[in-house]
Order: C-alpha cells, then structure tokens, then sequence
C-alpha cells in the first residue's frame, strides 16, 4: 500500500521527464554529430582506447522488491564479465553505486566502489544528481576513466521494467543512437558555438542522468508493489491449504475419539 501510494508520484515525474530529457538528448548527439572536433566543449564526446571504465549503478535502498536489485547488478556482472572482461580483469572496471543494494554487493565482491552517491534516494532531488553527474564528467576529462555507464531499470509500467545499460561518456553521435541513418540538423547558434555548447553540455547529461535515475525510482515502487501483491496472495494461498490440513487433523481426531467411546461403550456391554 505504501509503495501504490509512492508509486503515482514516481510515475508523474517520471512521464513529464522523459519527452523532455530524450529530446535533449537526441539534440546534443545532433549537435555533436555536425560540430567540428576543434571546439573545447567536445571533450565530452571525445572517443578513445577504452582502457578504465566506470559503471554508474542505481538500485533501491532497500529489499523486499523481488528480483529487481538482483537483475541490475547481474546485468552490471554480465558486462563486466562479457563486454569488459579484458579491463575487469585487471582491475580498471570501476562502480559508482546509487542506491545502498548495488553498492554493498560489488563492495562484497571486491570491486572498488565508490559510495559517495548511495544515499540519494533518501532525499532526491535534481542538485543531488547533477552533483554526482558532474564528478563523472570531470573524472572522464581527467582522463581517470575513457567510457561512463549508466545501469537502471526503465519505468514501462507498475508491473514491469526494462533492465538496460546506456552510454552516459563519450556523448553518443546521432548516428549511433538510432543504429541508422539519422537526420542531421543544422544548427544555428547564437552568439557562439562554443559558448553555447559548453553551457548545454553539461546541463543535457545531468538531465540524462536525473531521468535514469527517476526511472529507477518509480521503477522501485512498481516493483516492490507487485511483489507484496504477489507475497500477499501466496500468503493467503498457504493459509487457506494449513487451514484444510487443520480441519481435516481435527475430524480425524474427533473420528477417532468417538470411534473409542462407542468401542468401550461396547466391551463394557459385551
């Protein structure tokens, strides 16, 4: 009931997001697609030997979700062991956890992780995120990782989620996000270019990764709503299969009872 109630609201925010956050992001791949590589705001979009990378993993704070915090981090294994399996293996496959669930399970397994940024569902708001957005723009110009990930649960509705990786660094081309042909805009800037870019850029990735991080959320809810449903009914289930077990003990035990009665009732007689 707590998690229907949570649910309507996550779902709100995360419905007036998504138009707004995906065609911000089709924009700046566009804009990336046709920008020259001389401008200094491209760093952001610069392709390089993937050589470190890191996984930004958002899960729940808490359990009882069924299978939800399980499947993100064994898609976030399934990518270490199978895409990344040369860099993991030698310690360059970094995680930042979002959410308590996902961090405590790769801190278990020995994977250097970060959790400055666990607790920001506890009180989530945009400056939260856009902080932790921010910290791995600069550690991907720093040269500290050549390729960002994000991996969440899409929102579809409050039984089901799609549990996926998305490119968060280098800026994805317009070209690439399609798998097609796209439709190349031409951009007119006003006043500069590079002035402009390099007050977009930035904003457009903290929004992409606000609305993962708001399709984890409401994603949680759907979750942890259907599986209490699902625990409830199998509760009920079992209750009503030990309550038939019961009643049928109980009539053999009177059945037996009255069979001893009517037994020595007539030994005493015979």
């Amino acid at each position: 009931m707590v998690s229907a109630a949570k649910l309507r609201k996550a779902q709100d925010a995360i419905q007036q997001m998504r138009p707004y956050a995906s065609q911000l992001q089709k924009t700046l791949s566009n804009i990336v697609s046709n920008t020259d590589g001389d401008l200094s705001a491209l760093k952001l979009a610069a392709e390089r030997p993937v050589k470190k990378i890191l996984l930004i993993l958002i899960t729940s704070d808490r359990g009882l979700c069924g299978a939800y915090n399980v499947n993100l981090v064994k898609l976030a294994r399934q990518l270490m062991k199978e895409v990344y399996a040369e860099q993991a293996a030698v310690g360059n496959v970094h995680i930042w956890g979002i959410g308590k669930k996902g961090t405590e399970a790769f801190q278990r397994a020995g994977v250097q992780t970060k959790d400055t940024y666990r607790d920001i569902f506890q009180q989530l708001s945009f400056e939260k995120v856009q902080d932790a957005a921010q910290a791995a723009m600069q550690a991907f110009l720093n040269g500290e990782y050549d390729k960002v990930e994000i991996i969440y649960s899409e929102f579809k509705n409050a039984a089901s989620q799609k549990f996926k990786n998305e490119q968060f660094l280098p800026i994805v081309k317009s070209s690439s996000v399609s798998g097609k042909s796209a439709t190349k805009s031409d951009f007119i800037f006003d006043p500069g270019k590079d002035e402009l870019i390099s007050v977009l850029m930035p904003k457009i990735l903290n929004t992409q990764l606000y609305k993962a991080v708001l399709d984890a959320n409401a994603s949680e809810h759907g979750a942890r709503m259907t599986a209490m449903d699902k625990a409830s009914d199998n509760a009920n289930e079992l209750l009503r299969s030990l309550r038939i077990s019961y009643n049928r003990a109980r009539q053999a035990a009177i059945t037996t009872e009255l069979t001893e009665i009517v037994s020595g009732a007539a030994a005493l007689n015979g």
